[in-house]
């Protein structure tokens, strides 16, 4: 792997943006903080759900200042794209990673910490310290083609058997869990012949063995991995220059990860001293938004508290102990004990907000954790709510469909349609809408209502109602123009064609008086040449009529022999009810040849 990537020029971020644009505060490196034998706790390393994919590429984006590369094989990181495969499971290693025929480098990124158990922000880090990739405004092909380093010896070319930028994610991730797997049974041997292994090693400063080497006392996995994967550790010129380079038996590898970990994410080592905790929802309410989750602090069994905040206003930041009785804590952290969740309701006003989360640090540990932060949707107390989200007139009437619901109850309650201010229909909003679940999951999804009320034709004011419950204003969802079709038939015509052998005709009609399939006159000449049933599926028609169905399209061959020479084509729709017979577009002259 590249362990001699050189620090010079490198510019280092100073915060790391969440979906939300909150900022979190990034940690300032100095070499008396770097710890050769704990680079990086385990606990981080394989946090394997630290990001989304959302914040990977909203992070990565955040790296790429002044990128003008935005398509090709090229792109900066957070506008590339490439074909991934599938890569079985592997007991132990990896699970399948299910490939696509295009993905983003952050679903890669995600998709393929999830798969192998390794922390996302561990995979940014290496394309960084291997390859600058992640900051890079002009990236190489060279860059995506090692981008992990995997493969690359420093004695040798690279192996293009793991060319690709998915390949090198996904191989360098596996590895780290080979390691993990193999390096116990003493597979993995050091330059001076002995196994790798957690505790004492002999490690180079610098492939040219003339540099010397230090003992280091490794505590953990995670360090062990980093060490295999890069087999040199800093000598002291490199660490007084951590932004730069040292001298001649200076190796920067294993260096610049924590130095590039530490300003991005937050110290790399000290996991099990910081808090930690899941924010599990955060769900909409009348006027309140529930939030619920958990945090525990590795230094006391006793509760301890959550930070949260509403819209990243700092006046809204509200600090509550989390001492909720959560026993599934249990089986996966005997000795902190259960009190550790936490159950809060915040007054907000109606609409969307943005909600965000603190575990505090209590004792020792050098940070709060940030768990992330969630979007709910706040009703306003009062007045029922909802929308028209699909209005049409059909044969004799209107259709209205859409959703409503009252902030005080979870249940259905009525809308009332209104035809030119007298009541036309009511119906209990039940049924299942997947768009209200989303917006007010605390509500559920069955309040959809699909009405149809009867008007004659014409133009009409069509109102629509929800019915407060128990009691109070009915507030009106919508007020619009709905014209009800009469008359004559409609349709369009859009090709004929001719022979001596007969016509044959294209086009859609249908009579605005029913919803039922219309037939289609067709003459030669001004004498009838064939009748046909309009009732093909068509999407014009359907989408210009939708309370009409899809069934009036037509096309048809008309088998009559007829003379050599011109003739003149007409197509009428034939009408049901009022109205009359309707020439669908114009007459057509063709000619019949032999």
């Amino acid at each position: 792997m590249l362990a001699l990537a050189l620090a010079a020029g490198l510019a280092f971020a100073t915060a790391v943006v969440t979906d939300s644009g909150e900022t979190a505060q990034a940690f300032n490196v100095t070499p008396n903080q770097w710890s050769p034998g704990n680079i990086i706790s385990d606990e981080v390393f394989f946090n394997s759900t630290s990001m989304s994919v959302s914040q990977i590429q909203s992070f990565v984006a955040g790296q790429e200042s002044g990128c003008t590369h935005t398509s090709g094989t090229t792109a900066c990181l957070s506008h590339y794209k490439t074909a991934t495969t599938t890569k079985a499971a592997e007991s132990g290693l990896c699970s399948t990673y299910t490939g696509s025929s295009s993905e983003s480098a952050a679903t890669i990124i995600y998709k393929v910490a999830r798969a192998c158990g390794i922390n996302p922000q561990v995979i940014l880090v290496t394309l960084q310290k291997e390859q600058g990739l992640v900051t890079s405004t002009a990236p190489t092909s060279y860059m995506y083609r090692s981008a992990m380093g995997y493969g690359c010896p420093d004695t040798a070319a690279c192996d293009s058997t793991y060319y690709g930028f998915f390949n090198q994610v996904f191989m360098a991730a596996r590895q780290f869990k080979l390691y993990g797997k193999y390096a116990p049974s003493g597979n993995y041997i050091n330059y001076n012949g002995k196994p790798w292994q957690i505790g004492t090693n002999q490690i180079l400063y610098n492939p040219d063995t003339s540099c010397g080497s230090r003992t280091v006392n490794i505590v953990n996995q995670a360090t062990l991995d980093l060490y295999i994967y890069t087999p040199y550790t800093p000598n002291q010129a490199a660490l007084d220059n951590l932004s730069g380079t040292g001298d001649t038996c200076s190796s920067y590898g294993n260096r610049n990860f924590w130095v590039w970990f530490s300003k991005w994410f937050g110290p790399p080592n000290d996991a099990g001293s910081v808090p930690l905790g899941a924010f599990d929802s955060a769900v909409g309410l009348s006027g309140q938004i529930e939030v619920k989750g958990w945090v525990l602090d590795p230094n006391t069994t006793n509760p301890t508290n959550v930070r949260i905040s509403v819209d990243g206003n700092a006046d809204t930041v509200k600090t509550v102990r989390a001492s909720l009785t959560r026993n599934d804590l249990a089986a996966v952290y005997p000795d902190a004990g259960v009190r550790h969740g936490f159950d809060v309701k915040l007054d907000v006003s109606g609409g969307l907000h943005t909600i965000c989360a603190s575990a505090v640090n209590v004792g020792a540990g050098s940070r709060n954790t940030k768990l992330g932060c969630k979007q709910a949707r706040a009703v306003t107390p009062g007045l029922p709510i909802g929308k028209v989200t699909t209005e049409y007139p059909e044969p004799n009437g209107v259709h209205v469909e859409g959703w409503a619901l009252d902030p005080e109850t979870t249940g259905p309650i009525d809308v009332a349609v209104y035809v030119d201010g007298k009541a036309a229909g009511r119906q209990l909003a039940d049924t299942a809408r997947s768009d209200v679940s989303r917006g007010y999951p605390h509500w559920g999804a069955d309040h959809g209502y699909s009405i149809d009320v009867a008007a004659s034709p014409g133009t009409h004011s069509v109102c629509v109602y929800a019915i407060n419950t128990p009691s109070g204003g009915n507030p009106r969802l919508s007020c619009d123009k709905v014209t009800v079709l009469s008359g004559k038939p409609t349709g369009q015509l859009t090709k004929i064609t001719g022979s001596t052998n007969g016509v044959s005709v294209w086009g859609w009609a249908l009579d605005p008086d029913t919803a039922d399939p219309i037939s289609v006159l067709v003459t030669v000449d001004g004498v009838e040449f064939g009748r046909i049933v309009a009732d093909d599926a068509n999407s014009t028609a359907a989408a210009k009529y939708p309370g009409y169905g899809t069934a009036h399209g037509f096309y048809q061959s008309l088998k009559k022999k007829q003379s050599l020479g011109d003739h003149r084509v007409c197509v009428y729709g034939l009408n049901v009810g009022s109205g009359g017979n309707a020439r669908l577009g114009s007459c057509v002259t063709i000619t019949a040849t032999q």
